[in-house]
């Protein structure tokens, strides 16, 4: 078995890897990347943004003419092609990961790669594909999977993770999906408007409960409107196989009940994919046996040894795995001693309408200061909400007591994912509600509906024309 030197080892393939490898390359060091599991480009490319995004849309196209906003527009119901519609997809994730990773590794002069399953048989040595590779530094950034809860019967009965139902070539007739976080409600409205229909089981009294409660209870407004049912505070007595396919016996706070579904989707929450990796032998220390502790500049206990990414467990999202890569190569061998402020990184849930969020919640904020300078604001005070004759949503800012400052900034709109930016912007410069009132919006956007917020932190928005700056 032969054994090769590298500057940097990293284990994984998908965005905080390929991050971390393009900086490596920048940086003129000797790098190889060994990936095992996804193909080629991690979660992100393969089986999390891109196609759940694209059938997203499509469930768009198949919803809105059915359900016009309009009175004088005749609702029409499209016809739909599901073996078609996940053969596009397929195309799109096959040319999107050739485009943006199997090129990107073509055009590094000093990253190697190599397929197959890595190993750390110590401090500074790994093993994969029957080679034994020693590395100064080493990245860990092996994503996460699907944590499977220990239902009685689950794995007896069979289920679906989000990677499998992206993988069905038939459409199914009914499905229950287990969790109330972005993937389950994601998921659950691909399928529903598809023509599936799905029934979603919540442990937590609310869906998306990392939300604000009025965000979380208007969304279950909207999602039920549409036909999806919502079992919340559920229990899971037993799984087991029915008439007609699956059956699964819950407890609810109105009593028990026994749902019928073809399928079963488990979207409940992820582990980091940490098994196998070696890393008790060289005393890398984990949080609860499910992810890889780190310290703010991304060192494991080891401090040769760096994670980022999904593995870490801190937040799922691919722009967070990108910059924890990164960083994790710039403070390994430029000891730049960069972190990560996750006070100003947003995140998006692409239903429909969308939820995005940045900063403080309400509750984040009283903990800290025992009151809160909050102003919840209804799209339908936004003109071009009205114009369109989509209202549906809110907007909701979180500012400092004392000083106007704004501290948080949560959305629920048709194009929540394209607004939050600029309280993005509001949240990591230290902006004011008088910064964001002072600021010329285009008129009539959407996006205006968060200079509004700020307007009511100063004046009864309810007498206000929608001219006053």
């Amino acid at each position: 078995m032969t054994t090769s030197n590298y500057d940097l080892i990293i284990l994984g393939g998908g965005a905080a890897a390929f991050a971390a490898a393009t900086e490596a390359d920048r940086q003129n060091l000797r790098t190889i990347i060994i990936n095992a599991g996804l193909p080629l480009g991690g979660t992100c490319v393969n089986v999390g943004c891109v196609p759940s995004k694209h059938l997203l849309a499509l469930g768009k196209n198949l919803h809105h003419p059915a359900h016009p906003d309009f009175p004088s527009v005749e609702a029409v119901t499209p016809s739909f092609d599901f073996p078609r519609a996940m053969a596009d997809k397929d195309a799109l994730v096959n040319a999107l990961r050739q485009q943006n990773y199997q090129d990107v590794l073509d055009s590094f002069q000093q990253v190697e790669y190599l397929e197959g399953r890595g190993k750390l048989i110590d401090a500074h040595m790994v093993e994969a594909a029957r080679k034994k590779l020693t590395g100064d530094k080493i990245l860990i950034a092996t994503g996460s999977s699907t944590k499977i809860p220990p239902f009685k019967g689950l794995e007896e009965t069979g289920y679906l993770t989000h990677i499998e139902a992206l993988e069905l070539q038939r459409l199914p007739a009914s499905l229950v999906i287990f969790g109330a976080g972005f993937l389950a409600l994601e998921f659950a409205q691909i399928f529903n408007r598809m023509g599936t229909r799905v029934t979603l089981v919540a442990r937590a009294p609310r869906i998306l409960r990392i939300q604000e409660p009025e965000i979380s209870v208007a969304l279950r407004g909207y999602f039920e409107a549409e036909g999806i049912e919502i079992v919340t505070e559920a229990g899971v007595q037993e799984i087991c196989k029915g008439q007609n396919g699956k059956q699964v016996a819950l407890t609810t706070p109105s009593g028990e009940r026994r749902l019928e579904t073809e399928e079963i989707l488990v979207a409940t929450g992820v582990r980091g994919n940490i098994d196998g990796l070696g890393l008790g032998q060289v005393g890398v220390a984990t949080e609860h046996g499910e992810r890889i502790a780190v310290n703010e500049h991304l060192q494991t206990s080891v401090p040769h040894i760096y994670a980022a990414g999904d593995v870490t467990g801190r937040i799922q999202l691919e722009t967070v795995a990108a910059k924890e890569g990164k960083i994790a190569v710039e403070n390994a061998f430029a000891d730049a001693g960069k972190v990560l402020d996750f006070q100003s990184i947003p995140y998006a849930v692409f239903t429909d309408p969308e939820v995005a969020s940045v900063g403080m919640t309400e509750a984040e904020y009283v903990a800290i200061y025992g009151t809160c300078s909050c102003r919840t604001v209804s799209l339908d005070r936004v003109p071009r909400a009205v114009a369109v004759r989509d209202t549906r949503g809110l907007l909701k800012m979180v500012a400092h007591h004392e000083t106007g400052q704004v501290m948080g900034v949560h959305l629920l709109a048709p194009n929540a994912s394209e607004m939050i930016h600029e309280a993005v912007l509001a949240v990591k410069h230290g902006l004011s509600v008088d910064d964001l009132i002072d600021t010329v919006h285009v008129f009539p956007t959407y996006s205006e509906a968060i200079k509004i917020a700020a307007q009511a932190f100063r004046r009864n928005i309810s007498t206000m024309s929608c001219c006053v700056e």
